[in-house]
């Protein structure tokens, strides 16, 4: 036979134990092209061996059920059914390997074979599987033919001829849509993976751009910074050069004006080491850095844009922080500021500043989450936003920490030293 189990022996449903096996099937690797090497993993020898196993038992089912029929065929067709269809049965080992020569091989033998009907079906599910559809056409094409001709050499004595033949083309059929739906799903999957590979690569990339991009803000400020305090001391070296009889307390003064300012410049230097400075610059280079005392004037800002927010603010002078953690914690609040507003609308962020010299400045921003909608239970991934102040709290010397909180919470907390 060429692509239908033909009858059913007694206590046997067969056609049941098909799905089974080509359900095994498709959770196998795809076979390799004809004539290399396939290396079997594990799952793949257990496929192969169910597929043997139970190809080889339903045959003799099917041999057995015709030998006892009311129809017997001739002992000459048992004895090539049982060496041939065994020989079908022992082939479906190179499946992987030849899957369109064994399965039009197999067509052949299933022109009178019921020994074979099994792993014809399994031969023909193999190509729908791993092959295009042209081939796959070709190959149910020969099969069809094949059935034709045993439906006229054994014809079912328990079935009409035209509901025998509408069985097995029906049959046929379902195994070719199964092997291509399939296929399909296995290159949708493949799909879906090289995509989501991709996403991840230019996640990868936004991050490091963003980075770079907060190393260049970040060597924009501080080329401000440096090239200001750097004047200053220049100033005031000068001037001790070209009055060196001046008063020792006017002396003394002067000295120690550079010597500040000098220990102020090598910290602003240490945190632009590596930060290249981008030569394509359109702003104003002296315009003016934001300080910790603008952030109330950034609260309200946000306020006139529609943000409720609330400020407890425990730092006694905000204009006595120094100017690097008094600008990163002006950019934590900003950009925490922003985040509420753009994925808390509605909700009312919570701002808080303590500190002072010696103990360090801490900032912390909360906001609930929206309402309607679920609250995460962790922060499915840092922005580009957090990505910048991860970059500015790290180079200030501090320490940045961002996620949910137990009771629903998103928090911003930042830790940024203040010399006492």
């Amino acid at each position: 036979m060429s692509t239908v189990a033909p009858r059913t022996a007694p206590g046997v449903d067969h056609p049941s134990l098909v799905p089974a096996l080509l359900l095994a099937d498709s959770l196998s690797p795809d076979a390799d092209h004809a004539g290399r090497r396939v290396r079997r993993s594990v799952r793949d020898w257990v496929v192969d061996v169910t597929a043997f196993v139970l190809s080889l038992a339903i045959g003799l089912l099917l041999v057995g059920e015709a030998s006892v029929g009311p129809q017997p065929p001739s002992e000459a067709v048992q004895f090539a059914d049982l060496v041939l269809g065994t020989a079908g049965c022992i082939a479906l080992w190179g499946r992987r390997r030849w899957p369109v020569g064994l399965a039009l091989g197999l067509a052949v033998i299933g022109t009178f074979s019921d020994m074979g009907s099994i792993a014809i079906l399994i031969a023909l599910f193999t190509v729908a599987v791993h092959r295009p559809w042209r081939t796959v056409l070709v190959v149910t094409a020969v099969n069809l033919a094949s059935f034709l001709v045993y439906a006229f050499v054994r014809p079912d004595p328990e079935l009409p001829w035209p509901v025998f033949l509408a069985l097995g083309m029906a049959l046929t059929a379902a195994v070719v849509a199964w092997g291509m739906f399939v296929r399909a799903r296995r290159q949708l999957i493949v799909s879906l993976r090289d995509r989501a590979d991709r996403a991840e690569q230019q996640q990868r990339l936004r991050v490091e751009q963003a980075r770079q991009l907060e190393r260049t803000r970040i060597a924009r400020e501080m080329h401000d910074v440096l090239a200001h305090r750097l004047s200053l001391l220049s100033m005031h070296a000068g001037a001790l050069e070209f009055r060196p009889d001046a008063p020792p307390a006017e002396v003394g003064r002067a000295a120690g004006v550079v010597r500040a300012t000098a220990r102020q410049a090598l910290e602003d230097l240490r945190e632009v080491i590596g930060v290249l400075r981008d030569s394509g610059e359109t702003a104003d280079p002296d315009r003016p850095q934001p300080t910790l005392a603008d952030v109330p004037a950034l609260v309200e800002e946000s306020r006139q844009a529609g943000l409720r927010v609330s400020v407890d603010c425990a730092v006694p002078d905000l204009a006595s922080a120094p100017s690097v953690p008094g600008r990163t914690a002006y950019r934590i609040v900003q950009e925490g500021l922003t985040n509420a507003r753009k994925h808390a609308a509605g909700a009312v962020a919570h701002v808080r500043l303590t500190g002072g010299p010696g103990a360090g400045l801490a900032v912390e921003l909360t906001n609930p989450a929206p309402v309607g909608e679920r609250v995460p239970a962790l922060l499915p991934g840092a922005g580009t936003g957090l990505v910048g102040l991860s970059e500015r709290v790290g180079l200030a010397g501090g320490r940045l920490e961002s996620g949910w909180t137990p009771a629903g919470e998103f928090r911003l907390h930042a830790w940024l030293p203040w010399p006492a």
